[in-house]
């Protein structure tokens, strides 16, 4: 069949790295796409704002499945213009993918069946006193999460009062996140420890992928601002089999309940992000596709056809024996700009990408290409990934930073103690 993926990251270099080995797969495009997925398929250079010329593009080229990677375009509603003109699709319809896109509408959906999560309340900009008010009264940390998209930034924990406040105004009178802030979640800090669950599902039945671990802070020790991911390994030690199950009934099982009650039916992959607490496992946030960079890490631990697990979950019928865990561990060091996530410099070459890897794969996410060179173009560079037989992390971690030391680039950054906290 032929297949398109929508996207230009780490997150969609890694979904066509494992859609290229299905005996199923005829063309493969990826639209946008990176340097590093010319060598799987064919960039396509469209907007993925532009939902009308991907959707011709689809139907010129009789692409029957979409795997659209980043959430804006969920929310949009890409998903459902290509639904309605027969093209199936991986990844929910935009009422749907309210989940990641509002998440206010995620609170209120946990709070009405009883699914755990923080303690919570939520303010729009016309409330600003009564965000004001619910501090005072509040003990201290708290979580301010902007309900809109923010590309993974938008949550600030307030160790005291005057942070609060100052936050608060930083989402509605200065615009912090745009619009994106003017709706705003108050919630209760968790302590404990995370970890990312994938659940690959067609709305009713699902599988779970290996579970993972992000590292959202910049530096080493979870120290500096939130990123979009400065790494993750799999699988996460903390999710045992007798948790798995506790997630499986409380979490994912309840939520696609109460999508299809609400009439948001979701297909597609359900991002479970979770706490770890004394009473159990709490649900940070849901998002409405897979994880960056935890998908870099999860799919080289799937063994069989992965193409075949989203086709039959998009065609409203899962086939969950397409897949299963190979028994291994990898590691993904994300390689940055000096100055991310906040301003940095792009367009220096890219070092060191043809050295011969042993069990390593460079994932590209914020790379150019120019002149027959490889350049940075973002904030996140590259997903250094190793992938391993066996469930050593160790080893793994040992595979991935020998190769990020031997990959450079002027200002590269990356965090020197990615899997280290399942290690000890």
């Amino acid at each position: 069949m032929n297949v398109a993926v929508i996207g230009a990251g780490g997150r969609e270099h890694a979904l066509s790295y494992k859609i290229a080995q299905s005996p199923q797969l005829d063309s493969l495009y990826i639209i946008p796409g990176n340097p590093g997925t010319e060598s799987l398929g064919k960039n396509i250079a469209i907007d993925i704002s532009q939902k009308n010329e991907i959707l011709n593009f689809c139907k010129s080229n009789n692409v029957k499945l979409v795997i659209v990677g980043p959430e804006q375009p969920l929310v949009d509603g890409l998903s459902d213009l290509l639904r309605a003109n027969d093209i199936f699709v991986f990844g929910p319809s935009s009422k749907a993918a309210e989940i990641e896109g509002d998440k206010s509408f995620a609170k209120n959906l946990m709070k009405k069946y009883g699914i755990p999560t923080a303690s919570f309340e939520v303010f729009k900009k016309s409330d600003k006193k009564a965000a004001f008010d619910y501090l005072h009264s509040s003990i201290f940390p708290v979580v301010i999460k902007a309900s809109g998209l923010a590309a993974g930034k938008g949550v600030i924990i307030c160790k005291n009062f005057d942070e609060g406040i100052k936050t608060v105004d930083d989402f509605f009178e200065h615009n912090r996140f745009g619009e994106s802030g003017h709706t705003i979640v108050i919630e209760e800090f968790m302590e404990g420890e995370e970890a990312s669950i994938f659940a690959v599902t067609d709305g009713e039945d699902f599988i779970i992928l290996p579970p993972a671990q992000d590292h959202k802070r910049i530096g080493d020790g979870d120290t500096g601002p939130n990123t979009g991911g400065m790494g993750a390994y799999a699988p996460a030690p903390i999710v045992t089999t007798k948790i798995l199950t506790i997630i499986e009934e409380k979490i994912i099982s309840k939520t696609l309940d109460a999508l299809q009650n609400e009439g948001k039916k979701f297909i597609g992959c359900l991002y479970c992000g979770l706490m770890f607490t004394d009473e159990g496992p709490k649900v940070v946030e849901f998002n409405c596709r897979f994880g960056d960079p935890e998908t870099q890490c999860v799919l080289p631990l799937l063994e069989g056809d992965f193409l075949k697990l989203l086709f039959s979950s998009a065609g409203g019928s899962i086939e969950k024996d397409s897949i299963h865990y190979n028994g291994g561990s990898s590691v993904c060091v994300v390689a940055a700009s000096q100055g991310y996530p906040n301003k940095y410099e792009k367009g220096f070459e890219i070092k060191g990408l043809d050295s011969v890897f042993d069990n390593v794969y460079i994932f590209h996410a914020g790379t150019k290409k120019k002149e027959n060179k490889i350049i940075t173009n973002g904030g996140r560079v590259l997903g250094i990934t190793s992938f391993i037989s066996n469930n050593n992390l160790t080893i793994a971690k040992q595979k991935a930073y020998d190769a990020c030391n031997r990959i450079y680039f002027n200002g590269i950054i990356f965090r020197n103690d990615i899997a280290d906290r399942a290690i000890k």
